[in-house]
């Protein structure tokens, strides 16, 4: 019996690739002889971290429409038409078993050309907002794999499975890890510690707002472990001490949720559910700065749940300190936000996501 093989495509953020590589990994375990081809957008994220995993990449030249008129705006067509004449080559080539897009760009003309040669499609969508991509993709994709109720506002009902987001196995069990963590940031076990992760390219906004409150977080006795991105990192590195370690990006993110006490991050698809799973109390603070607002949307969602603390950045001024000082002076709120964001976390969702493709790779035959 020849192996199997599967294409993948997700990229433009952490939040399309890294679910896209877990659910890989999860193929890779159950049915080790597969073969596996990742298609990005050239020049995107996805052309390194895909490789780093491990697994082959190929790029499409493509990339979004802009707000405003734009040179790149009135080449999209011919990217769109020279992007789908990869994917069918590349798909005729590779003769995949099924498709499997995450979001972002180069996941559209790949699952679309994949569905008119009739191979069978799965799109994930991470957001409580669906994306223009998948939804474009959703009329002719097999299964549509969700992280929140309700998506059947942007999707065929019947085509819906609520998964959960794919996360990556070392954060499915973090309870044990706290001494471990302490001891790698190299921090005091008698301070609690915060923990501000702006998304895995840093938040302008974030590392300003940290940057002005660092006395006030000295006068409540915490200690802070601050990712604040790589371009970011010249400008702060300066305030690293023994009670703030300021980190260009975090690699061990298992080891920084287990040290966390009390969270602050953005609200990324990816975030939502790795933090849903750390079952830390979190304050979200959602980047205005993105498609359809669905940071906004992902916070909301979960503030709505009492599992989460959501502040719009143009509130920061105004209300972070009072936020920030009722939880940290609050045990009986952190304890309740722990619980009910908990309740949230989907620690199977790459499991449920590969047997969905399991099945209709079997339908197909």
């Amino acid at each position: 019996m020849s192996a199997k093989r599967y294409m993948i495509s997700g990229g433009g953020t952490g939040g399309h690739i890294y679910p896209a590589i877990a659910i890989a990994e999860e193929l890779k375990f159950r049915f080790p002889d597969a073969e596996f081809l990742f298609v990005g957008a050239k020049e995107k994220m996805e052309m390194t971290k895909v490789p780093e995993a491990g697994f082959k990449i190929e790029g499409l030249w493509i990339s979004g429409i802009q707000r405003k008129l734009s040179l790149g705006n009135l080449l999209f067509p011919l990217k769109l038409i020279n992007s789908m004449l990869k994917s069918r080559a590349l798909i005729k080539a590779f003769k995949p078993n099924v498709v499997i897009g995450t979001g972002g760009f180069a996941s559209g003309p790949l699952l679309k050309t994949a569905s008119l040669l009739k191979i069978p499609t799965l799109i994930q969508e991470q957001n409580a907002y669906a994306g223009v991509t998948n939804k474009w993709l959703a009329s002719q994709a097999d299964s549509i794999c969700v992280a929140y109720e309700s998506m059947d506002r942007f999707f065929p009902k019947q085509k819906l499975i609520f998964s959960g987001n794919p996360v990556r196995k070392d954060l499915l069990d973090i309870t044990n890890k706290k001494d471990l963590g302490l001891q790698h940031f190299q921090l005091d076990p008698s301070k609690k510690t915060l923990l501000v992760i702006g998304g895995s390219l840093g938040s302008q906004r974030i590392n300003e707002l940290i940057s002005n409150r660092l006395e006030l977080f000295k006068a409540e006795d915490l200690q802070v472990i601050w990712q604040c991105g790589k371009i970011y990192f010249d400008r702060y590195t300066s305030l690293n001490s023994n009670t703030v370690k300021v980190e260009k990006f975090i690699s061990k993110m298992d080891l920084a949720y287990a040290s966390a006490d009390i969270i602050i991050s953005r609200a990324g698809a990816g975030a939502v559910s790795e933090l849903s799973l750390a079952g830390k109390p979190v304050i979200f603070i959602p980047s205005p700065n993105v498609a359809e607002d669905h940071q906004t949307k992902n916070a909301k969602s979960i503030e709505d749940k009492e599992a989460a603390i959501m502040l719009k950045e143009s509130d920061l001024e105004k209300h972070f300190e009072s936020v920030f000082k009722d939880l940290i002076s609050s045990e009986q709120l952190q304890d309740k936000l722990s619980q009910n964001i908990l309740k949230l976390a989907k620690p199977n969702a790459t499991k449920t996501i590969v047997d969905q493709i399991e099945r209709i790779e079997n339908k197909s035959k």
